[in-house]
């Protein structure tokens, strides 16, 4: 057992803009982080991951930065962070930062001189083309942002790359002075004590050679291709990890976490095989399309349990042996979990308690998205104008405006998988706009919150938070559940996810009903000597001989042996 903090730990992921609000201005700020410190720590998690909070225009939520080593205006001041980094350090906390290094804000200084001229020593930092004879796009990739990932300058006449918006130009990591750059600049804040390293979108920094245009069947000249194979997981992508680890990351004692959208189980062994020296866990997204059609994730099907167990199951076998998993089933990008996976109604609390049973249960490192710990539900505003997402409003005018999609699909697609479901408020209690903020709030709050803010969880002993607080709390005690082995148990069922833990002579056994009617579970003899409950998300336990039947998403973990 290769024992790691980074394995035991449980992670907290704050989005700044929505978390607290300490100035009045309807944004979240560092100062309003610090003020819920204490928070924080009654939760008990062990490591806080803060989204972007540098200088920003903010075109996507600060995840297109224009200065890597200063602090957004609108979150505070260097000042403030270094206060924030203390408090979470005086309570046994780690702090994580986004790292965003596969493209940056074009009103980045590097991109201002890049554009300037075709001469210009930082024109290699970004990747410009010409276009074609008749002005023809470089290649017909399409941006994750809707549109072409193209962009003309009109200063130099040639067009640079942006996979996401055209305010976020690719970097060329091509370029070994642009690695240089972004090398110094992650040793910048690990030397100002940061314990955690995010990466965003890291799988995409190495683009194929010769940038090709996509090949599917059915394309029509003109038409435009997601282009993903030509950029996620590229020929490189190794060799700049392994260099970025061996220049910067090897000096420090340093958690990193790389987000790998297209990531197959293969691939996150590479990126994560200890004796690589690359990265120690990725986000994959694969259980995140659980429920995307053939025409991708606005495209919303029904999800099954099988399908989603699979998905799991796969990822918990592939990197048993080499690898790490991270577990999570929501966060900033992600529709709220008890919505997507549970039953935000009626049973809301309870599967949002069996949720949270399986992110802790199994065998990787839980990632906690704010809010995600008093179960708060997606959010249904009735007007497009409410929404502020960038990707949101690109796909809406994409599909609707300029497509001709129908207003009312389109709109209940945003409800079920559109991102500012996540972006939503944090909600603190019940007062005028759920304690967020005493100003306008940049994202209106849930209406929900009169129902569920944390006042309310923390004043009863059999809320989420308190169930949450419990998990971590036995993370802490029981190394199986960062350690044991995992295996599935009745892989045919279409309600109840069932599973092993095991760690040298113990055994627990975890059983999850995601259905709203009671099931039936009947296991092998061996797994029904059971010695005590570890956790169950009914208030009352059953009786032994009821063991055999689940109620309503309820999630139990067992002690086995005589």
């Amino acid at each position: 057992m290769n024992r790691a903090f980074w394995k035991e730990a449980v992670v907290y992921q704050i989005y700044p803009r929505s978390f607290q609000d300490s100035n009045g201005d309807g944004i979240g700020d560092l100062q309003g982080i610090i003020s819920r410190l204490d928070y924080l720590q009654k939760l008990g998690v062990d490591v806080v991951w803060l989204s972007p909070v540098y200088k920003s225009p903010n075109d996507d939520n600060g995840y297109d930065i224009s200065d890597y080593e200063d602090i957004m205006d609108e979150f505070g001041t260097l000042r403030d962070w270094e206060e924030l980094l203390a408090g979470l350090h005086e309570r046994g906390i780690k702090l994580m930062m986004d790292l965003v290094i596969n493209h940056s804000s074009d009103e980045h200084a590097w991109f201002a001189e890049s554009r300037s001229s075709k001469d210009n020593p930082y024109r290699d930092y970004y990747i410009w083309r010409p276009g074609g004879p008749n002005g023809e796009l470089p290649n017909n990739w399409s941006s994750i942002f809707s549109g072409p990932a193209w962009e003309l300058d009109e200063a130099t006449g040639e067009y640079y790359l942006h996979l996401f918006s055209r305010k976020q130009p690719d970097l060329n990591w091509e370029n070994p002075q642009l690695r240089e750059a972004l090398h110094k600049m992650i040793a910048f804040w690990l030397d100002k004590g940061v314990d955690g390293l995010r990466m965003d979108v890291i799988n995409m920094i190495s683009k194929v050679e010769g940038l090709p245009s996509a090949h599917h069947e059915g394309l029509a000249p003109g038409e435009l291709a997601g282009g993903g194979e030509y950029y996620m997981n590229g020929p490189r992508v190794h060799e700049y990890l392994q260099e970025m680890n061996r220049e910067v990351l090897s000096k420090y004692d340093v958690m990193t976490v790389g987000e790998t959208p297209g990531a197959s189980v293969e691939d996150a062994i590479l990126y994560t095989d200890e004796d690589r020296h690359e990265l120690q866990m990725v986000f994959q997204f694969e259980h995140m399309d659980v429920d995307s059609g053939p025409g991708g994730k606005w495209n919303v099907i029904p999800w099954t349990l099988k399908g989603l167990r699979e998905i799991l199951h796969k990822w918990q076998v592939g990197l048993a042996d080499r690898g790490w998993n991270s577990l999570y089933l929501n966060n900033h990008d992600q529709p709220r979990m008890v919505s997507r996976f549970g039953n935000d109604g009626e049973y809301r609390v309870i599967s949002a308690k069996m949720l949270a049973t399986l992110l802790h249960t199994l065998k990787g490192t839980p990632y906690i998205y704010q809010g995600e710990e008093i179960g708060m539900t997606n959010v249904k505003f009735p007007l497009l104008e409410d929404y502020k997402d960038i990707e949101i409003l690109n796909m809406y005018r994409e599909k609707v405006t300029e497509g001709g999609a129908d207003h009312d699909s389109i709109l209940q697609a945003i409800h079920i998988k559109g991102r500012d479901n996540a972006r939503t408020p944090m909600q603190w209690d019940a007062t005028d706009n759920a304690g967020f903020t005493e100003g306008t709030p940049w994202l209106k709050v849930n209406p929900r919150y009169t129902e569920i803010n944390v006042e309310q969880a923390l004043a009863d002993s059999d809320s989420v938070f308190y169930y949450y607080q419990k998990l971590i709390a036995l993370r802490k005690k029981h190394l199986i559940m960062a350690y044991g082995d995992y295996e599935l148990l009745l892989p045919e069922h279409e309600d109840i996810y069932a599973y092993t833990r095991t760690l040298e002579d113990e055994q627990w056994l975890v059983l999850l009903n995601f259905s709203e009617t009671p099931q039936t579970v009947e296991l092998p003899a061996e797994l029904a000597a059971v010695k005590e409950t570890i956790i169950g998300n009914y208030p009352d336990e059953p009786s032994a001989g009821d063991r055999g039947t689940l109620r309503p998403y309820e999630a139990r973990v067992y002690r086995l042996g005589n």
